[in-house]
């Protein structure tokens, strides 16, 4: 093959786009199905509270969207807003309400809280039945370790894998490499990639030369926070690319002024990936739809008994 034609035959490589959209919404119907039934046989259904402390427009926007996906669901949602100079003991006596209250079966608190409330506090003090975040240290403890089953996982990490699921890509004695070791997606991420038997490296910001570590990966989980930091030079022709990274940036030719990115290069690792997930519409539809699955199920736990 002449190197002419060699580069063509790269140029003409895509990715398959992963449409975390379309798969989320499948979900949202099989949740859907499940509400109803519930509904049908035992007259109950599953309840969702949200906590938001304070009025950051990032946090309102979430929240809305999580009340909307509810209604759509058939889970009811109980909206709790609370002032940004709440005291931590107001705002804990608040949870404890809600653990006490049978019509509630998850309880979310909107991260970040404002600085004068000790967020790990708060989040311990939330049942562990009624964990759907899946923060609580006992649920992330028992994902560490093997045999042990937590309750719930955290909704992003559990969708990145669901994504993978759906899309058909083997984990099993796949290398694995998670690009970020927050406590909210990286760490959880590889963990569950762990379980899903995969040999898992994690980099970080710390990590000497990086892109060495994730040009070995059949599997990236992209989670570091840093807008296209990811090139596709970096990427393994093939690999499966899970791109969790939402980032602004400055774009003057859209309406808003700036345009959502993720942590990959997504026009370079298209040239490079078998399968990709586009920002937005790959991962983040997916975190509300495994926040419905972890209510239901949640709910189903107690509603079954």
């Amino acid at each position: 093959m002449s190197s002419a034609s060699a580069s063509a035959s790269a140029d003409e490589h895509k990715a398959k786009i992963i449409d975390g959209k379309a798969i989320a919404q499948t979900i949202r119907s099989e949740i859907a199905q499940e509400v109803q039934q519930l509904s049908d046989k035992y007259s109950k259904v599953p309840g969702l509270a949200v906590v938001i402390v304070g009025n950051r427009k990032d946090s309102q926007s979430y929240v809305n969207m999580k009340r909307k996906a509810c209604a759509e669901v058939g889970i009811t949602s109980f909206h709790i807003e609370l002032p940004e100079q709440v005291t931590q003991s107001e705002l804990l006596s608040k949870v404890h309400d809600l653990n006490a209250n049978p019509l509630v079966h998850g309880i979310l608190v909107q991260l970040p809280l404002p600085n004068h409330i000790n967020e790990e506090i708060i989040l311990s003090e939330i049942t562990i039945e009624k964990d759907v975040d899946g923060f609580h240290p006992l649920n992330i403890g028992k994902l560490a370790m093997k045999g042990r089953d937590p309750l719930f996982l955290p909704c992003t990490p559990k969708g990145c894998i669901e994504l993978l699921t759906r899309s058909g890509v083997t984990m099993k004695g796949k290398r694995a490499v998670v690009v970020g070791r927050s406590n909210i997606v990286g760490l959880p991420v590889s963990l569950l990639l762990l379980k899903a038997d995969a040999t898992v490296t994690v980099v970080h910001s710390r990590t000497p030369n990086p892109e060495t570590i994730i040009r070995e990966a059949d599997i990236v989980i992209a989670a570091a926070g840093q807008a296209m930091m990811v090139k596709g030079s970096w990427i393994k022709p093939g690999a499966a690319v899970i791109d969790v990274g939402t980032n602004a940036i400055d774009d003057p030719s859209k309406k808003a002024g700036y345009r959502l990115v993720g942590d990959v290069h997504f026009q370079e690792a298209c040239k490079q990936a078998g399968w990709i997930t586009p920002v937005p519409g790959g991962v983040g539809p997916m975190t509300v739809a495994m926040l419905l699955k972890n209510t239901l199920e949640g709910a189903k736990r107690v509603i079954m008994q």
